[in-house]
């Protein structure tokens, strides 16, 4: 994983933090104990559970490492400062030409990015049309069904 910053709200820094500690803490010793007893059954080539736990034991040391680059790479977005422009953790209510219906997006890294829960990345289409525009704007968004206009009617 590379150096380069990983937005995060407190939130998500601390959802990151409690998976790692968890993974770290408790996984670890689980498939440890796992492999152990898996080698005492004897024959480790046709060992189902220990293939098992090895696989696991790789998969949860991956994302161990994952995890320790975000955590390292980590930038709190501050939720708090006031903005008049579309920036990362705010919240920015929109409505598509031609529509009467205003949808809202919540701005945030692609680390915590849900689009069903309307949270955004800031790297998506939507996201990087929106960024640094101020209310009122109009942005048009290139989408895989063309180009989608949306106006800005307010930023939270």
């Amino acid at each position: 994983m590379s150096n380069n910053p990983v937005y995060l709200t407190q939130e998500g820094f601390n959802k990151l933090r409690e998976e790692f500690d968890f993974l770290v803490n408790v996984r670890r010793r689980e498939i440890a104990e796992q492999i152990a007893e898996a080698k005492a059954e004897g024959d480790l080539r046709e060992n189902a559970g220990y293939d098992e736990a090895k696989n696991a034991q790789a998969f949860v040391e991956g994302r161990i490492r994952e995890l320790e680059a975000k955590i390292r790479n980590a930038h709190i977005i501050n939720e708090d400062s006031p903005s008049d422009r579309v920036a990362l953790g705010r919240k920015v209510v929109v409505q598509e030409k031609g529509t009467n219906d205003e949808e809202s997006y919540i701005i945030v890294g692609s680390t915590e990015a849900d689009p069903r829960n309307g949270r955004i990345s800031n790297e998506s289409p939507i996201g990087k049309a929106l960024m640094g525009k101020p209310k009122g704007a109009t942005v048009t968004v290139n989408t895989p069904g063309g180009e989608i206009d949306f106006k800005i009617l307010r930023i939270e």
